[in-house]
């Protein structure tokens, strides 16, 4: 008889110490990820559009992938959504081991892995350059000549893809996507280098620009946490894994403006 009640009593135990722990694992999980008790995640403001880029809207709030993104993980821990401004992912790498923000929507590579972790993939972007309307610049040859002058914006990875690219040609560090296009609307500058996207539609708002046709660097776009932050990691990894099969990125993508653009998980 007292044989039999064991794994009776053995199940009962493990089921009180699984009450137990959850409570405290999500308890964990809140003070890692969402330390003041919000979830304060990391936008770039811009005109730019596309799937990393947020705006401010005319009631004063904030539309973007990433803003929708936060504000379902947000709502998937339980806590309030902050959301924390900067005019480009430059300012959001520097601002990664401050303790400002918790989880950020940005484009990775090798310098930002060294200073926050990221997550799974959501978007991968082909980077190029367009240049000023009237130039005779045609391709990548005739771009790279020296006295060009090429603007990137702040510590991006397109920017250091455009150093690592451009041997002769200026490359020139700029804060803002706004600043950037009025200088090659006023053609102050030569060319600009960000992603295809979004320098097809810069090109419809200043006519005479010109995409270039080739391609010098694949930009893959990600959800990260700060460094040494094992369980928000996890967590986020979870959330957008789940996210790009569930439908809720896609829904974010079509309530952004891009309805007709694919959700990019892998480089080819």
């Amino acid at each position: 008889m007292f044989n039999r009640s064991l794994p009776c009593l053995a199940g009962l135990i493990v089921g009180l110490l699984v009450m137990m722990t959850m409570p405290v694992c999500a308890d964990a999980l809140k003070d890692e990820i969402a330390p003041t008790g919000k979830l304060r995640v990391a936008i770039a403001i811009s005109t730019a559009g596309g799937a990393f880029w947020s705006a401010r809207t005319v009631s004063g709030g904030y539309a973007g992938v990433p803003v929708d993104l936060g504000k379902e993980m947000a709502g998937q821990l339980g806590v309030p959504v902050e959301y924390v401004a900067y005019d480009n992912s430059g300012q959001i790498t520097d601002a990664a081991a401050k303790g400002i923000w918790d989880v950020a929507f940005l484009p990775q590579d090798a310098v930002r892995m060294t200073k926050m972790s990221f997550g799974p993939i959501y978007e991968v972007a082909d980077a190029t350059y367009i240049v000023k309307a009237g130039s005779t610049i045609t391709n990548f040859a005739s771009l790279d000549q020296p006295g060009v002058k090429v603007a990137a914006e702040y510590n991006t990875t397109t920017m250091r893809g455009a150093v690592a690219h451009l041997k002769n040609a200026k490359v020139i560090e700029y804060q803002t996507y706004d600043e950037i296009f009025n200088l090659l609307k006023s053609g102050e500058i030569d060319a600009f280098a960000l992603s295809r996207d979004q320098l097809n539609a810069m090109a419809k708002k200043v006519p005479g620009t010109r995409v270039l046709d080739e391609t010098f660097k694949q930009t893959v776009t990600a959800v990260a946490v700060p460094l040494n932050h094992p369980l928000a990691l996890a967590f986020a990894s979870k959330f957008l894994t789940e996210a790009t099969t569930n439908g809720t990125l896609r829904k974010a993508y079509d309530n952004n403006g891009l309805k007709d653009s694919p959700i990019r998980t892998q480089m080819k």
